[in-house]
């Protein structure tokens, strides 16, 4: 198949998606299926798309504006030298000038959400919302050959929007080439000695935004403190210069400096071996629709603390891994204090941990239920179920 994928952005800072299409083009690609990736801001290295045609539409077309008269010519001739089309993403002006590129031509199109219609993000600004989806978005949703969602719960949320479509539940490609041969803990250990002060190990790894819950899990660190429960929290990720400022006050403010460090950015082996230095991860999150931090945690053998803010929480529970509870400090504390205090069933709950993610997430297998969506979506294909996610 020639398939054709749009993402507005690139840019690593953009989170999730862009490591969802990055992965899904490369697994498509690496199974004989030529690979257009078209974005209109590059990423800030292009040398792993060595089997994808990377192809810049350049100016504007982030943001919700929409594309221009140029910009729209260079969509519409890949367009056409292709077998259909994914976009990934609801509120983008761009988004919506390719499926009507799509229909005017009859070219099967798809559409990822990216957790664009859970009931948190709807709710952020849902006037402009509500009007953008009356004029552009339902039609958008509706026409396509399949709305994508990576967990039931995500479409559980979302299928109000489009009632008259087709919603598909596949996972998000996961790499997990990392997590096989890891570089194991010392590496963190050396690049951050206070893994190594004693304490056990709590992880923060995310975004430094206040929809990740940050602030949640420093409350919980100081009510531990208060409790006479010694651990280390470290929070990997960048944000907002301002926001990530205000958290770092708010540690120093509890009396927390020698418990909870920032340590910014952490990619690669580094991070990798930094789920291996510690005991639990938690994410005191208001909104993932997948979620990779949750799967690599596991898959470095790392139990997960999150909350049902995380559409693959169900999943997340069954795999006898993971705790799943109320976004409080309180919470989090109490449940936390818990694991570390029970040696054995945090040792229960690690042995689970890789064992799910290497069965639920094979590659393969998604690659073949991404596969089955395409071909279902086609013309003269026969109109297969929704695909349900990996239990």
């Amino acid at each position: 198949m020639n398939i054709l994928h749009y993402l507005p952005s690139l840019h690593p800072a953009r989170g999730g998606p862009v490591r969802a299409v990055t992965d899904l083009s490369k697994g498509l690609a690496r199974r004989g299926h030529r690979v257009t990736l078209l974005t209109t801001e590059m990423p800030d290295r292009t040398d792993e798309f060595d089997t994808v045609e990377l192809v810049s539409l350049g100016g504007p077309g982030v943001n919700a504006r929409p594309f221009s008269a140029e910009q729209r010519a260079s969509v519409i001739r890949h367009l056409e030298s292709n077998d259909m089309c994914h976009v990934h993403g609801v509120w983008d002006f761009s988004n919506t000038q390719i499926s009507a590129a799509c229909r005017q031509r009859r070219i099967p199109y798809f559409v990822s959400l990216r957790g664009m219609l859970d009931d948190w993000c709807v709710a952020q600004k849902p006037l402009k919302k509500r009007l953008f989806h009356t004029l552009l978005g339902r039609r958008h949703l509706e026409r396509a050959a399949a709305v994508h969602c990576t967990a039931q719960g995500e479409l559980d949320q979302s299928a109000k929007w489009f009632p008259n479509g087709r919603g598909v539940v596949i996972p998000n490609l996961l790499d997990l080439n990392p997590f096989r041969s890891p570089p194991g803990p010392e590496l963190a250990r050396r690049q951050h000695p206070m893994l190594t002060n004693g304490r056990p190990n709590v992880l923060f790894l995310s975004r430094v935004h206040y929809k990740k819950g940050v602030d949640v899990l420093i409350d919980a660190a100081a009510l531990l403190k208060a409790r006479g429960v010694a651990c280390n929290t470290i929070i990997a990720g960048t944000g907002d210069d301002a926001y990530t400022s205000e958290m770092k006050a708010r540690v120093r403010s509890a009396g927390l400096d020698d418990e909870v460090v920032f340590v910014g950015h952490v990619g690669g082996d580094a991070k990798v071996s930094l789920y291996s230095a510690c005991d639990l991860f938690a994410l005191p999150t208001s909104q993932e629709n997948f979620g990779f931090v949750f799967p690599e945690a596991l898959a470095s053998g790392t139990p997960v603390i999150t909350t049902k803010g995380v559409d693959i929480w169900p999943e997340l529970l069954g795999s006898g891994a993971a705790s799943i509870i109320d976004r409080t400090p309180m919470a989090f504390a109490d449940e936390i204090g818990a694991i570390l205090a029970d040696p054995a069933r945090r040792e229960a709950m690690r042995a689970k941990a890789k064992p799910f993610v290497f069965s639920a997430f094979d590659e393969e297998a998604l690659l073949d239920r991404y596969e089955i969506m395409y071909n279902a979506g086609t013309p003269g294909a026969a109109v297969r179920p929704p695909v349900t996610a990996v239990a």
